[in-house]
C-alpha cells in the first residue's frame, strides 16, 4: 500500500505529561497503607495521579484532590473458576474506573463485584457493558498471573486496556513484563491500550527489593490537569506505559516513523508479523533517535524501548487510518 506524502503527524500528542499509578490497593482492600499514606509516598516520588483500585470496593478519595493531585475513583474486580487450590485457579482480574463521579454516583456505590462462573464469558461481557453503561473505563489486569491466554481474553468485549506491565507481578515470579500477550491481542482484533501499573500492596517497605511501590507508570497527556482531562486522556489513548525510559515524541512526516527518547539501548517497531523495525546503540552506548521508512503494511505500530538497565517503556498501537493519514 503506497503512503501518500503527509506533513508531520503527532502520533504521541504535545503537552505536559503526568506520572501515574493506575493500579493501587490501600487498607480499604488488602493494602497496607491509606490513600492518604499513598498519596504523600506516590508524590514524593514524582506521581500527580493515582487510581485507588480496591478489591470490589469503589471509593473515589476526592478528599485528597488538590492542584498537584488527583485521585482516581476505581475498584478491581474479578471472576475465578470454581477450585480448591487457588495456585493453580485462572481469573479474571479487571480494573473499572470511573469515567465521571458525578454521572450514576448513587449506583457505582453498590455492590459491583461480579457473580457469574468464569466459563460464561456471555454473562461475563454482559456484565462489562453493564458497567461500560454505568461510566467505567475498563482495563484488563496481569494476563500471565492470571493463568490466561489469548485464548481466554480475545473473547473479552467492552474492554479498552491491558496491563503490558505489573510491577507486583515481576516481583512475585519475574512475570510482570508481557508485551507479547499485548500483540496476541492486537494480532486478535483487539484495538486495546497498554498500561504500566504497580498493583502496590506494600507489604514491605521503601527501599526494601520487594517494595511494590514506583515500579510501573503511565505517563499521561491530558489537555488539562483535571479529573475530565485525565479521563478523557485515557479514553483517547493520550498515554504511554513505562518502567523508567521516556519518550521525548513520536510522529509520522512523509512515510518516515521518528522516534525520540531519553538515553536507551534499543528502539524497536513492532508490528502485525514477526518481523521488527529496530535500531540499538554500540555496546556500552545509549540512542535518543531513531527513524523508520513505513510501507502502510505493517498492520499496526507499537514502539518499545529499553534503558541500560533492562526497563522498558512502550506505546500504545497504531492503525494504519491513523499513521497514514
Amino acid at each position: 500500500m503506497e503512503m501518500k506524502k503527509q506533513e508531520r503527524r503527532n502520533l504521541l500528542p504535545e503537552g505536559r505529561y503526568y506520572k501515574a499509578n493506575l493500579h493501587c490497593h490501600t487498607t480499604v482492600s488488602d493494602g497496607r497503607k491509606t490513600a492518604a499514606e499513598i498519596k504523600d509516598m506516590y508524590q514524593k516520588h514524582g506521581y500527580s495521579i493515582v487510581a485507588f483500585t480496591d478489591h470490589c470496593v469503589y471509593e473515589r478519595h476526592e478528599e485528597l484532590n488538590d492542584e498537584n493531585f488527583l485521585a482516581i475513583g476505581a475498584c478491581e474486580v474479578n471472576i475465578n473458576e470454581e477450585k480448591d487450590d487457588f495456585a493453580v485457579t485462572k481469573v479474571y482480574h479487571l480494573n473499572l474506573y470511573d469515567m465521571d463521579p458525578s454521572v450514576n454516583r448513587e449506583r457505582k456505590q453498590e455492590d459491583l463485584c461480579p457473580t457469574m462462573a468464569y466459563e460464561d464469558i456471555e454473562e461475563i461481557n454482559a456484565y462489562l457493558e453493564r458497567m461500560e453503561k454505568l461510566g467505567f473505563w475498563i482495563c484488563y489486569n496481569h494476563p500471565y498471573w492470571s493463568l490466561q491466554t489469548e485464548q481466554d481474553f480475545l473473547p473479552l468485549k467492552h474492554v479498552s486496556a491491558m496491563e503490558i506491565y505489573n510491577h507486583g507481578c515481576e516481583l512475585d515470579g519475574l512475570y510482570g513484563y508481557n508485551p507479547r500477550l499485548y500483540d496476541a491481542a492486537l494480532r486478535g482484533g483487539k484495538r486495546w491500550f497498554c498500561v504500566a501499573t504497580d498493583d502496590n500492596h506494600n507489604a514491605s517497605e521503601e527501599g526494601d527489593g520487594l517494595c511494590d511501590s514506583f515500579g510501573g507508570f503511565t505517563m499521561i497527556c491530558p489537555e488539562e490537569f483535571s479529573y475530565q482531562g485525565v479521563m478523557d486522556a485515557l479514553k483517547k489513548g493520550r498515554f504511554y506505559a513505562s518502567m523508567g525510559p521516556e519518550f521525548r515524541s513520536v510522529y509520522v512526516e512523509d512515510s518516515v516513523l521518528y522516534v525520540e527518547t531519553s538515553p536507551v539501548e534499543k528502539i524497536y517497531v513492532s508490528m502485525r508479523g514477526r518481523d521488527c523495525y529496530r535500531k540499538a546503540a554500540p555496546c556500552g552506548q545509549t540512542i535518543t533517535k531513531a527513524c523508520f521508512p513505513l510501507s502502510g503494511e505493517e498492520g499496526y505500530i507499537r514502539v518499545e524501548i529499553r534503558d541500560e538497565k533492562g526497563r522498558y517503556a512502550d506505546t500504545n498501537a497504531w492503525f494504519p487510518e491513523e499513521f497514514m493519514k
